[in-house]
């Protein structure tokens, strides 16, 4: 087959699993504190420690959070489930195996769907969710010495497994982003990468364009961010093709990724299934999931992503492009929801708010949409008075950040510092006709049919005032002055 200039020849398939830690009161199997950052060692007891005698007892809203997650990602939810023992031998698992499950899991044939940039719609088919319990923590204090905290030892997660439906790291990247806030909305999960209670490993492999069969896959892991998921993807997908462009062999193999040198490098050759002897857990019996209890969990769940996009769009009239960057975050979501109660007449100059200034600040201050704190009845007090004319929206930008830092009201920091916007068209002529005696070249180019110039002379005037002219009445003072010219 030919490939023609510009035409890759290689195409990417990626497959991704993500390991969620669920944010339940206590541990998978035991009744130990479920909580990150406790003293190391100090959440444990014989059953997640693996002792002789000691006996498994499934956590009921562990099962309860797996059934949301599965069914929010579209699955076919097991009416008979099983928990199986994957056997391996790390410092980090006391037990030597991990309760899991293999070919009785918990749900299997879902979906998620993504938007693009473009606005169209890719469908990822999820594989299964699965049940099992996490592994302690190696912590490595001083060079050539390591210690193992087990206080993570049986805190339950979900590894949910993707189909390699991917064909780049911009769409894998784009599938953990949607995956997270779908998440998020559950409140299953806190997703932190930096706490490990959101953890992604990615498969990876080349075949020729325009061929169907799958290519020799590569595991990557160690990655903390999904940024750096999409790296470590990245030069994976071109080690592989120079690596094949050159004759050389993919092996199967586990790669970790090496986030200062940007490199991935081997770690070891990839086990399969029977590596880890899979059986039953002869502890954890089979068991049905009653039909009444998981439609009683399905009705108690909150909205999703899609149906909030929906409804925000037909009760608020706003565009698909404003709805999918609201419901992105379901905090954002709600701030909006809640800042329209206050002031129904602003829908589209609150998006504008929360969407730039109010994500730009919070980018600046690494901070959380959940973490703003801003009353939506100060942000709306703000765009009221811009709506009324008392303030110009150059000025509500310094307003902004001093109500949010101050927790003052957009009202109260313009009466303090004296930023009410200047409407009285005496003032206004004044400093227009000093701005003019200023510019004699712009009042020239005006003459000559240059009508930028008036712009130039309404910047002048606004500076002049330092942003409080109203600029609307600036704008027609000064066409009526220049009219005279």
């Amino acid at each position: 087959m030919k490939i023609g200039v510009g035409v890759k020849q290689y195409e990417t398939v990626i497959g991704l699993e993500v390991h969620l830690q669920l944010c339940t009161k206590t541990k998978a199997f035991c009744g130990c504190r479920n909580e990150f950052g406790l003293e190391p060692n100090s959440a444990t007891c014989p059953v997640c420690l693996g002792f002789p005698g000691s006996l498994p007892v499934l956590n009921k809203q562990y099962l309860e959070y797996a059934i949301k997650v599965a069914q929010a990602l579209n699955c076919e939810i097991a009416k008979r489930m099983k928990f199986d023992r994957k056997n391996y031998f790390y410092p980090d698992l006391p037990k030597n195996y991990q309760i899991s499950q293999y070919d009785m899991p918990l749900s299997e044939n879902g979906s998620l769907e993504t938007v693009k940039n473009d606005g169209s719609i890719k469908k990822i088919r999820i594989k299964r969710v699965h049940m099992e319990e996490d592994a302690g923590k190696l912590i490595h204090e001083q060079k050539g010495t390591s210690c193992v905290d087990y206080n993570r030892t049986g805190t339950p997660l979900l590894e949910i497994v993707s189909e390699p439906d991917m064909y780049s790291p911009d769409e894998a990247y784009l599938y953990l982003t949607t995956l997270k806030a779908l998440l998020k909305y559950l409140e299953v999960s806190d997703c932190d990468m930096e706490k490990g209670s959101l953890r992604c490993d990615a498969n990876i492999s080349i075949r020729p364009a325009g061929t169907k069969p799958l290519g020799v896959k590569v595991e990557l892991k160690n990655m903390n961010s999904f940024k750096g998921v999409k790296a470590a993807l990245e030069y994976e997908e071109k080690r592989q093709e120079d690596a094949v462009s050159s004759g050389e062999k993919i092996i199967q193999q586990t790669r970790l990724w090496d986030s200062d040198r940007k490199v991935t490098e081997s770690m070891r050759i990839k086990e399969q299934a029977h590596d880890y002897r899979y059986f039953p857990e002869p502890d954890l019996v089979p068991f049905e999931i009653d039909s009444k209890q998981i439609k009683k969990i399905i009705e108690a769940m909150p909205e999703l992503p899609e149906g909030k996009k929906k409804r925000l769009m037909e009760s608020y009239k706003i565009s698909e492009y404003d709805a999918n960057i609201l419901v992105s975050d379901r905090a954002m979501a709600d701030y909006f929801e809640s800042c329209i109660k206050i002031y129904s007449g602003a829908a589209k100059a609150a998006i504008n708010w929360i969407t730039s200034d109010i994500l730009k600040y919070l980018n600046a201050e690494n901070k959380q949409f959940s973490e703003l704190n801003l009353p939506p009845e100060h942000l709306m007090g703000m765009l009221e008075m811009i709506d009324k004319g008392q303030i110009s929206g150059k000025i509500a930008k310094d307003v902004l950040v001093d109500m949010i830092g101050l927790e003052k009201s957009a009202q109260d920091i313009v009466k303090e510092k004296g930023l009410s916007q200047i409407s009285d068209e005496t003032k206004i002529k004044d400093t227009i006709k000093t701005v003019m005696q200023g510019n004699p070249k712009a009042l020239e180019d005006y003459k000559k049919g240059k009508q930028n110039a008036i712009t130039f002379l309404v910047g002048q005037v606004m500076r002049a005032t330092k942003g409080a002219a109203n600029p609307a009445v600036v704008n027609k003072l000064l066409k009526e002055e220049l009219g005279g010219v």
